[in-house]
């Protein structure tokens, strides 16, 4: 910040009537206000200040210096004016004012801040003997100088004189000063100063029809909003910010304050729109968009997304990416397509998730064996509520006619989910269970039959 505000100021620095602060800042009259022509007429019936002459010995003395400044010796410039106010009786105020302003703006080039202060304030204690221009151009340098050095509140202090003399002096200084005063407030961490300057300056702006709103402005009160928690404002910039500056932070954002604040239609419509411009160019967004879809039921959509974004090598082979994809396939039940990307899930990782997902998968395509191997991976490696887990084991083990082992597990499951307080799988833990014993009675029964008739 720092910096951007050096920059500016390295500019305002070279005035001494007041005009090309205007010109650098963009503090232009706009003729369409009618509010702002009037000021014009105003300013064309006021008098100028009354100030004392500049002598023609004392003009060809600023001539020499400007001439050796131009040329970039500034020391020697600095001869010039150092001797000038050692016979500083001599000068009138205005005369003494244009010193003291060209001592600032060398002492500006040489990286002397401090020295660049000293000087403009002393250019503003020549009083009413400086032209309007000068003593304007100089309280907004020094604002600025104030800022970059940290003096906030001064900074502040000026800025609210200067405009106050601007309007006094009929002058429409523009949207600008706002937001530079929002940046001083900013910097001092006051967070609702800065956002009634910012959006003074932003209102201001819009009546003059200056559009669109520099971008740098939006972003800044999009932070102030933010860090005031105000979602539904940050909504607001966020939907202008995307309008006039598409960029990817900017809808990815956009669709994330939506989900947070629960408006998860508009979450998915962000993201869609960020998809169709081409701007969900990273692992995350991929990722992050698939899962959207998932949630919003359309998994089908979600893999194919998902694995596009494999085939175009944006989204890394992990377990963790795969197992994303290989759950959007299962919802899509596409079982086909799960299966190899699971396993080559779990050849990546510990994760028991994986297994588990996998033994879901092997059951329905009836295999038994891979399902019971991919469960007992699945509750060795740990996952959570288990007793999922073992309710697959236990249906793969009755399926391999494993009946006792199939038995055993379902009790196993029931204890657990009873101990997590789920009546519904304890249920079905039971219903399994009176389903083994009663199909053992009828096995039992079917063979003493056999044997009977046989014998």
């Amino acid at each position: 910040m720092k910096k951007l505000m050096a920059s500016l100021v390295a500019v305002l620095l070279l005035d001494f009537g007041g005009q090309a602060v205007r010109e650098v800042t963009g503090f232009e009259s706009f003729s369409a206000m009618d509010s702002v022509a009037f000021a014009a007429e105003e300013r064309k019936r006021r008098k100028a200040r009354r100030v004392p002459n500049i002598s023609e010995m004392t003009y060809r003395k600023f001539a020499q210096v400007q001439e050796l400044m131009d040329l970039k010796e500034y020391d020697a410039a600095l001869e010039v004016l150092v001797d000038m106010e050692q016979r500083s009786r001599r000068y009138n105020g205005n005369e003494l004012g244009q010193v003291y302003s060209m001592f600032a703006v060398i002492m500006w080039s040489k990286e002397n801040n401090a020295g660049t202060i000293h000087y403009y304030e002393k250019v503003l204690e020549q009083g009413d003997d400086i032209t309007e221009g000068l003593e304007h151009g100089t309280m907004y340098s020094l604002a600025q100088l104030y800022f970059v050095e940290g003096e906030h509140q001064q900074s502040l202090d000026m800025m609210e004189i200067w405009l106050q003399k601007k309007e006094e002096f009929g002058d429409d200084p523009g949207p600008n000063p706002r937001y530079f005063m929002g940046q001083v407030y900013y910097a001092m961490k006051d967070y609702p100063g800065a956002t009634e300057q910012i959006e003074l300056a932003i209102s201001m702006a819009e009546a003059r029809d200056m559009l669109p709103i520099k971008e740098n402005w939006w972003q800044l009160l999009r932070f102030l909003y933010f860090e005031q928690d105000k979602w539904d404002r940050v909504l607001d910039v966020l939907h202008v910010l995307v309008r006039d500056y598409p960029k990817r932070d900017y809808w990815v954002q956009l669709a994330g304050i939506y989900g947070q604040e629960g408006f998860e239609r508009e979450q998915v419509l962000a993201m869609e729109v960020a998809h169709a411009g081409g701007f969900l160019d990273r692992e995350r967004d991929v990722l992050n968009y698939g899962g959207l879809l998932m949630q919003e039921e359309v998994p089908f959509r979600a893999a194919k997304w998902i694995q596009e974004g494999f085939d175009d090598e944006l989204v890394e082979s992990t377990a963790k990416n795969l197992q994303s994809l290989g759950q959007a396939y299962q919802l899509a039940q596409d079982v086909d397509d799960a299966i190899p990307v699971l396993e080559d899930a779990g050849k990546l990782s510990d994760d028991g998730e994986i297994f588990s997902r996998l033994s879901q998968l092997y059951l329905e395509k009836d295999q038994y064996k891979k399902c019971t191997d991919a469960a007992d991976s699945a509750l060795e490696k740990g996952v959570d509520r288990e007793y999922n887990a073992e309710i697959v084991l236990g249906m793969c083990l009755f399926n391999r006619d494993r009946l006792t082992q199939a038995r055993s597990t379902f009790v196993t499951a029931r204890r657990h989910a009873r101990a997590d307080k789920n009546e519904s799988v304890e249920r079905i833990c039971n219903q399994w269970i009176t389903y083994i014993d009663r199909d053992r009675i009828r096995r039992d029964q079917l063979a003493k039959a056999e044997a009977e008739f046989a014998g």
